[in-house]
């Protein structure tokens, strides 16, 4: 039996863009075509999606999943091991940070003030709260501030989940049009810095042109920002930052 895109899609909670990506750099080939060439997917291309999906979740970079699936002396049960193994590392770090943001929800509701080793244990020497303080300072008499936190204050669960997806997925092709050698002038790179500008607009703030190009730039001065998006791939905080002045151009030329 095969399945379309589409169904293979839904069964695997992703977009038909993802698996569209997945096939054009030779992660998850289909095995069959239809007679028309539409692609059509196999068991064993889903158990391999299964596998691909595991180690995306697990924060492995497209690269390092082909290399490890496509290991021939790679025992398919030893990926089962490993994946369950990081799985078991990370629920148990979140069931810790579900604690802690219970106990947090809990002492606010009871006016109780935290101490700082409280409210940062579950981080060790992070301080999850260290850009939220920051930027209350730089833009806390902001409408976009102000825009920004009353939005945030509305979003369930699933809200987060979708955002962050959104977010994954923009990444995840920015870095791929980065590798195919798209410049930031280039359409493909505009369209893509214009998606970014509607993503911030959709979950966050108004974000006009003139805003979105303080923001690019920021994101090459502020060494945390920049380690951030180089962090996708080298070189990714100024090809976007070039993408988003040549978007601005264009829409308001």
């Amino acid at each position: 039996m095969s399945y379309s895109v589409g169904q293979v899609a839904g069964f695997a909670g992703v977009t038909v863009r993802t698996l569209h990506h997945y096939d054009d750099i030779g992660l998850l080939v289909p095995g069959e075509r239809s007679h028309a060439g539409h692609r059509r997917y196999s068991d064993a291309d889903l158990d391999r999606l299964q596998q691909v999906l595991f180690y995306r979740e697990l924060g492995f970079p497209l690269e390092e999943v082909a290399a490890l699936l496509d290991d021939p002396d790679a025992d398919p049960r030893a990926h089962l091991r490993r994946q369950h193994e990081l799985l078991t590392a990370r629920i148990e770090k979140l069931q810790k940070m579900a604690a802690a943001v219970e106990h947090a929800m809990e002492a606010r509701k009871m006016g109780i003030n935290l101490t700082p080793e409280e409210k940062f244990e579950v981080f060790g020497d992070k301080d999850p709260e260290q850009y939220a303080e920051e930027a209350e300072q730089r833009w806390g008499g902001t409408e976009a501030y102000a825009e920004s936190q009353r939005r945030a204050a509305t979003y369930t669960k699933a809200d987060w989940k979708r955002l962050m997806a959104e977010a994954d997925d923009w990444s995840e092709r920015y870095v791929a049009l980065m590798a195919a050698g798209e410049t930031p002038t280039g359409e493909a790179a505009m369209d893509m810095a214009e998606e970014h500008r509607a993503h911030i607009g959709t979950w966050y703030y108004e974000c006009p042109y003139e805003m979105h190009q303080c923001l690019g730039e920021m994101y090459v001065s502020d060494e945390r920002f920049k380690a951030f998006y180089d962090a996708m791939r080298p070189g990714l905080a100024e090809h976007l930052r070039d993408a988003i002045l040549a978007n601005a151009t264009r829409h308001c030329a």
